[in-house]
């Protein structure tokens, strides 16, 4: 064998590990982690600094990657009627899925009757942070201070202030030019560093996976089946009925490559509970797998990850049904109405961080004669099991962000298809 060969030999065992998809890397790490766990017990709690690593990672890029991103993307479209037409197109998207999303809850909840003969009184009550207003939570998307906002990671300030300044750009003509050609590569390096740090996902995902099931086992759902089924049960039909539905009858795309090419991003959402870590590999996602154009992917994808809380509308509306069944609370037609309105109204905006739809349960519980006592104590009763709970509605929710923006994206002509049927590349 010649000195070349070896060389060569040595090279094809360096990038075994990298000729390996993403998603079959993340999922190998997912399911060892979930054995691991389930072996080691409380131990694995000693190597979840690993996942906190990795979490603090994709957080670290998160509101640079949301500003100049955006900000490059409003810059290409060249013609601000057409940041209006998306903006209409991604809300009024947004919305109808996550109410449809309710519909379904209320429906599959109501169906199966999860809350019946089941008895919280043993659960410690946990108390709740008030319910921000709903027009104190409007004002606050206007930053008093831009560079506050940045610096605290406050999603919905930074994405109005990029849309101001990517429109002054665009007005300011020849001038911005430099600007412009500025956050146009700084983009490009914020997608050269989200598929740096996308290397450490599988360890990262091992980490948290494994320190989640040792904490609380496999088992841990074993007291909330009925309700875990009900949620499971809801979660996969919207995934299917609505966003497979949109991708298969309203763009006429193949449902199924859709899925296989977000497989990524839904391993990711699924072990950081977490929509707004998760958003620099659904962008990622967006644009290398799907054939989403920046324009789009840059401003809808984040949008998505403050205020499309599809999961977080399933979960809040059949904990209503829920709690209401095991109270022995009997709801009228316009009871339903209530709930299915007050969870659309606080399921937008919802912090995307995880177990932040537990504590909307009082604005929600409250129109239908729920106690704050009572609420606390539903939240005490869910809360030990609601990490895995958690997790499987986030991947609704970052299922949702990737098909209402390919929606938007083929609507407004930004959008390959070629990208899109291709082999995945993230």
């Amino acid at each position: 064998m010649t000195s070349t060969d070896k060389a060569d030999g040595k090279s094809e065992k360096g990038n075994f590990w990298f000729k390996i998809p993403l998603w079959k890397r993340i999922l190998g790490a997912l399911i060892l982690g979930a054995v691991v766990g389930s072996i080691w017990g409380e131990g694995a709690e000693n190597i979840k600094w690993i996942g906190d690593i990795f979490i603090r990672l994709i957080r670290m890029i998160v509101v640079p990657l949301v500003f100049v991103t955006l900000v490059s993307g409003i810059v290409a479209m060249g013609d601000p009627k057409k940041l209006g037409s998306i903006g209409v197109k991604t809300m009024g998207l947004y919305v109808g899925t996550t109410a449809f999303a309710i519909v379904i809850g209320l429906a599959i909840a109501t169906a199966i009757q999860p809350g019946t003969g089941i008895d919280m009184m043993g659960a410690t009550a946990q108390a709740l942070a008030p319910v921000m207003p709903l027009g104190e939570r409007l004002m606050g998307i206007i930053p008093q201070n831009p560079v506050a906002a940045l610096a605290n990671g406050d999603i919905l300030a930074v994405i109005f202030f990029a849309i101001i300044f990517g429109s002054g750009i665009m007005l300011a003509g020849s001038k911005g030019q430099p600007v412009a050609k500025f956050m146009d590569s700084a983009t490009e390096v914020m997608l050269k560093i989200i598929h740096m740090i996308m290397e450490v996902a599988p360890f990262g995902v091992f980490a948290l996976i494994a320190a989640t099931t040792g904490a609380k086992g496999i088992s841990a759902l074993a007291d909330v089946i009925p309700l875990a089924l009900t949620l499971i049960v809801g979660f996969v039909l919207h995934i299917v009925v609505t966003h497979g539905g949109i991708i298969k009858f309203m763009l006429k795309l193949p449902a199924t490559r859709f899925f296989k090419d977000i497989i990524d991003a839904q391993l990711i959402a699924f072990s950081t509970s977490s929509s707004s870590a998760t958003m620099p590999v659904t962008m990622a996602v967006a644009e290398e797998n799907l054939g989403i154009k920046t324009p789009v992917a840059s401003s809808v994808i984040p949008l998505g990850a403050t205020i499309n809380m599809d999961g977080t509308g399933i979960y809040v509306g059949v904990v209503a049904i829920f709690t209401a069944q095991s109270l022995g609370i009997d709801l009228s037609l316009v009871d339903y109405g209530l709930i299915a309105l007050t969870t659309t109204l606080v399921s937008i905006g919802t912090a995307a961080v995880p177990s932040a739809s537990l504590f909307l349960l009082a604005a929600v519980l409250g129109v239908i004669g729920v106690s704050a006592e009572q609420t606390a104590l539903v939240v005490g009763f869910l809360l030990p099991f609601d990490r895995p709970l958690d997790m499987m509605r986030t991947v609704v929710n970052v299922t949702g962000d990737l098909a209402v923006a390919t929606a938007v994206a083929k609507s407004e002509g930004e959008f390959d298809e070629e990208i899109f049927k291709a082999d995945p590349k993230v």
